[in-house]
């Protein structure tokens, strides 16, 4: 039995350009930085959980993250690019490390300090994972996701300025937040962590920085953003909530907004060298 072909009609002017439409409104920034934070906000409910399962939640995000980069956005990703990336996070965790470390040493005197009781391999690790996953997912969010975006409509300087204070304004809603400790995070977060992706673009030396950071503190005993610690040692504040940061931990104290100053101007004075700052105009277009 013969059975006949009917072919297709070619996609009419209207069609083609129904298509076009449909696609750059999904390439557009403000588009794909909402799909990817809803789909990375799903994966880091996983991390926020610890243990095993927050490293998943991270591997998740990232595989969400490069889907949505690879099939929305249409565009490449060398933020984070797996060449160079341990390189890259270790070097952020010594400045992590290094900014914390710093800033509790100029405040010894203010905090009075005990050995907590457990198994120090098991805290350690605990703490670690949690760390990771929150770090991870946090990055791609707020400088993989949403710095990117809003650079290419309003610049880079004024994507810093919103993420950061974006940023604080979510951690109003933390265990014993002021407006102080979200401006201190918004600065010391916000700004420290925006200004080390635009020196490096890449999302691996940002991540390094945050999880060093989080989990130093952590392991002091020192609430990290408000949430109390089961770290290595407890550490209770003695001195004045401006210096100890008081219930919130010692993101709330004065000394590393400022420490976090002096290390994220020049951060940002070397992305400037570099070329990494997406200037107004351009940003526009």
């Amino acid at each position: 039995m013969h059975t006949t072909h009917i072919a297709s009609p070619p996609p009419t002017h209207q069609e083609g350009g129904t298509h076009q439409e449909r696609g750059r409104f999904f390439r557009s920034p403000l588009v794909w930085m909402l799909i990817g934070m809803v789909g990375v906000g799903l994966a880091s409910s996983l991390a926020s959980v610890g243990g095993v399962v927050a490293v998943v939640g991270a591997a998740a995000a990232v595989v969400i993250y490069w889907a949505v980069m690879r099939y929305v956005a249409r565009r490449s990703m060398p933020e984070i690019a797996k060449s160079g990336a341990v390189t890259q996070a270790l070097s952020g965790v010594a400045i992590g490390f290094g900014f914390i470390t710093v800033s509790m040493l100029m405040l010894l005197t203010e905090f009075s300090f005990d050995e907590r009781p457990g198994n120090g391999l098991s805290i350690v690790a605990s703490m670690a994972a949690m760390s990771f996953g929150a770090a991870v997912t946090e990055e791609l969010i707020f400088r993989g996701l949403a710095l990117q975006a809003l650079e290419k409509l309003c610049g880079s300087w004024a994507a810093l300025t919103i993420t950061a204070v974006l940023f604080g304004g979510l951690h109003l809603a933390n265990p014993g937040a002021t407006l102080w400790s979200s401006l201190a995070i918004a600065i010391e977060a916000g700004v420290l962590l925006g200004a080390a992706f635009l020196w490096k673009r890449d999302i691996w030396f940002a991540v390094g920085l945050h999880f060093a950071w989080n989990t130093t503190l952590g392991l002091i005993g020192i609430p990290v953003s408000g949430h109390a610690s089961e770290g290595l040692m407890t550490t209770t504040p003695d001195g004045p909530d401006l210096l100890t940061g008081g219930d919130f931990g010692l993101e709330a104290s004065i000394v590393p907004v400022i420490v976090s100053l002096l290390i994220a101007i020049p951060l940002l004075i070397g992305a400037h060298r570099r070329g990494n700052l997406v200037p107004l105009r351009r940003g526009l277009r």
